[in-house]
């Protein structure tokens, strides 16, 4: 899946979740989401308890982290 793809899955809207960046078309947080990984949920188990999100979703989770705190010069895109 391309970097593009990724971020692509990821939205952020100040009308949802208080501008946090979600999945798109859920009010999942990508912080929530990588608090479920880091608390020890597995992806299975992530997906099994939200029916909507997809294993491609939890990458796109990780990958914006990993923008986030390895790129000094990104800044996350705005929805429109």
């Amino acid at each position: 899946m391309s970097d593009q793809t990724h971020l692509n899955r990821i939205e952020q809207d100040p009308e949802v979740m208080a501008g946090k960046p979600v999945v798109r078309g859920t009010r999942l947080t990508v912080e929530f989401i990588l608090k479920l990984l880091a608390h020890g949920s597995s992806e299975d188990e992530i997906l099994a308890e939200y029916t909507g999100l997809t294993r491609e979703d939890i990458r796109a989770c990780l990958f914006f982290a990993q923008k986030m705190v390895g790129d000094t010069s990104f800044v996350p895109r705005e929805s429109a």
